[in-house]
């Protein structure tokens, strides 16, 4: 198999059956035989690799990790049925009541639900440091932290974490490192060329890229993965097939439309930055972005998410999401069409300004999950609606 990123994409299929189809078909089986006594009772043993109940492995969801295996670089992965399972599986199966979590502040809502509401439930606390506090990080750790997590690009405001000093840190202190990277997808950047143990994706955002179904995926090291596999047999936040099937064509695809929604988004940042009612931009490749140098070192392009701060605040906000035509108003990203959202009325909405503000959301930004329409219409309609 070529090692080269869109072939492995293409041409990393299951075995062809005795029908030799090209592209492969659709495994809608709850379950698999066995010739005789002796092959199930090896199979379950797991003396034998072989498909067995699909909550445990189908030949859709295998072909699926497979894919994203290899991508990323890693040794063994496994599909759930969403991002956020993928994320709550891979802590529960790691840690144990007393453990202890370093994170970046900046991570998705639920994350933050999960450390702060329900992880402390087993009595397993995390104690947080800011995008711009990187230098704390060491001091946060003691004797009982088991993990170091971030995401990077960061939900909403996309700030940028050096993979490379943060993963040099996790070693040092024999942590395991897990980075979530769903904003840039295996294709602009690779966690685990900088010393990530595990990598996590929302397979539901530029992974399908079409708004279609749900999904997450963690890889990594085989013995991480080992415990996370067993941990999900057990209580079944498994994959569908169907999903699976969908998300593994959509990576064949995944280069060309990431690089045109970069391209896209670049120029929208570029806009924006010029425009009047425009506060401050915040785009990976953009110079004016706080950690521009970071983002060039680790990632090949600047990613489909720009935020930017608009003048007037919260309501300035609300007028330009109303003003809004063509872009869709929703709370997903990673979409062929772009998507605009409001964090501090909408999907932040129920945080006090404090706490907003500590992880990068100020009263007017807006994130824009930039798609892969004409350039020329999306920033025509971004730029009507900024007009009041």
């Amino acid at each position: 198999m070529s090692k080269h990123f869109e072939t492995q994409a293409i041409r990393n299929q299951t075995e062809r059956s005795q029908f030799s189809e090209h592209s492969t078909p659709l495994y809608v089986t709850s379950s698999f035989v066995f010739d005789d006594a002796e092959e199930m009772r090896a199979s379950f043993a797991e003396e034998k690799e072989r498909n067995l109940y699909s909550r445990f492995t189908n030949p859709n969801t295998t072909e699926f990790v497979d894919k994203i295996v290899a991508m990323e670089g890693a040794e063994a992965g496994y599909a759930f049925a969403t991002g956020m399972s993928a994320i709550f599986t891979t802590f529960a199966a790691l840690l144990k009541a007393g453990d202890h979590v370093v994170s970046c502040r900046s991570v998705f809502g639920s994350t933050h639900n999960m450390f702060t509401k329900y992880l402390p439930k087993w009595n397993i606390e995390t104690s947080y440091f800011k995008v711009n506090e990187v230098h704390l990080v060491e001091s946060l750790i003691i004797e009982n932290t088991k993990i170091l997590y971030i995401e990077t690009p960061t939900n909403p405001a996309v700030d940028i974490l050096d993979l490379k000093l943060l993963g040099k840190i996790a070693k040092k202190h024999q942590l395991i490192f897990i980075v979530d990277n769903c904003f840039a997808t295996p294709y602009l950047q690779q966690p685990v060329k900088f010393g990530a143990d595990l990598v996590i994706h929302s397979a539901t955002k530029l992974i399908d890229g079409q708004g279609r179904v749900l999904g997450g995926v963690t890889v990594g090291k085989k013995e991480l993965m080992r415990e996370i596999y067993l941990f999900a047999r057990n209580t079944g936040p498994a994959m569908s097939p169907f999903n699976a099937w969908i998300l593994s064509k959509s990576l064949e695809t995944l280069v060309v439309r990431v690089k045109k929604h970069c391209k896209n988004a670049l120029k929208v940042a570029k806009f924006l930055e010029g425009n009047t009612h425009v506060k401050f931009v915040k785009y990976p490749f953009l110079k004016s972005h706080p950690q521009y140098k970071i983002a060039k070192k680790q990632m090949k392009l600047g990613g489909n998410i720009v935020a930017f701060e608009i003048k007037g605040g919260i309501e300035a906000g609300r007028k330009f999401l109303n003003n809004i035509k063509m872009c869709s108003l929703s709370a997903n990203l990673g979409d062929t069409r772009s998507i605009v959202t409001h964090p501090s009325s909408t999907t932040h909405g129920r945080l006090s300004e404090s706490d907003r503000l500590e992880v990068g959301i100020t009263d007017g930004l807006v994130r824009i999950s930039v798609g892969l329409e004409n350039i020329e219409d999306i920033i025509e309609d971004i730029s009507q609606a900024l007009d009041f």
